[in-house]
C-alpha cells in the first residue's frame, strides 16, 4: 500500500519510515508525491483535529491515502501544556532549544512526585473513498530538571519513558521507535488496518 504522509519535518518522517516499513506499507513524503509548497495552518485544539485536517488536506492534493500524525508533550502540572502547542511554546519564533528552557524554568521547582507527563501523538489515515482511521498512542513518563543526551529531537532531552532511566535523548533511535508514542499509535493503526481487509475479505 503506498500512503503519503502528510509532513515535512524530517525526523518524523524518519521514526514513521522505520516502522511502517515493517507493516509492508511504502511511505511518500509530500515531496515525492507532489503534494508540497503549501503550509497546512495547525488551528485545531485537540491532537486529532489537527491530525484529520493534515491528512484529508493531503488525500485531497495527492488522490492517494494520506496519513498525518499531530503530537507533543502533554505535562501533568500545566494541565496538559504544551500539548498540541508543543512545537511553539516558547513563541512562533521558538525553537527546540527555547521549548526546553521554558519547560524547564516553568518545572524547576516541582517535585520529583508532581513531574509526569506523556508523549501523545494521534495518527490518521483517509483514504479517497472518505474512509478515516483515527489511532492514538501515548508514552508516558517524567520530565527532569536538566537536558540529558543529544539524540532525537524536541523535548527528548527531558523526557524519560517509564521503566527507563534514560531520556529519550539518551536512547537509541531503535529503542525509541518500540516504545514511543508514535510507535504505539501506529501498531494501533496497523490493528485496525487489518480489521480493514478484514471486512473487504469478508464481502
Amino acid at each position: 500500500m503506498i500512503i503519503v504522509a502528510a509532513t515535512n519535518n524530517r525526523h518524523k518522517l524518519e521514526e514513521i519510515g522505520a516502522i511502517t516499513a515493517s507493516f509492508d506499507m511504502e511511505l511518500l513524503s509530500r515531496k515525492e508525491a507532489g503534494a508540497d509548497g503549501f503550509e497546512i495552518e495547525e488551528d485545531g485544539t485537540t491532537f486529532e483535529e489537527n491530525s484529520l485536517k493534515k491528512a484529508k488536506t493531503i488525500m485531497e492534493v495527492s488522490g492517494k491515502p494520506s496519513l498525518a500524525d499531530d503530537s507533543g508533550l502533554a505535562v501533568d502540572f500545566l494541565d496538559g501544556a504544551p500539548g498540541v502547542y508543543s512545537a511553539r511554546f516558547a513563541g512562533e519564533d521558538g525553537n527546540d532549544a527555547k521549548n526546553n528552557a521554558k519547560l524547564l524554568d516553568l518545572m524547576k521547582d516541582v517535585p520529583e512526585e508532581q513531574r509526569g507527563a506523556a508523549f501523545v501523538s494521534v495518527i490518521t489515515l483517509v483514504f479517497p473513498d472518505g474512509e478515516t482511521l483515527v489511532a492514538r498512542g501515548e508514552c508516558r513518563g517524567r520530565i527532569l530538571y536538566e537536558l540529558q543526551g543529544e539524540n532525537g529531537f524536541g523535548y527528548d532531552p527531558l523526557f524519560v519513558p517509564e521503566g527507563f532511566d534514560k531520556s529519550f535523548g539518551e536512547l537509541s533511535a531503535e529503542e525509541k521507535n518500540r516504545i514511543s508514542h508514535r510507535a504505539r499509535a501506529l501498531v494501533e493503526l496497523e490493528r485496525q488496518l487489518k480489521e480493514r481487509l478484514g471486512k473487504e475479505t469478508d464481502r
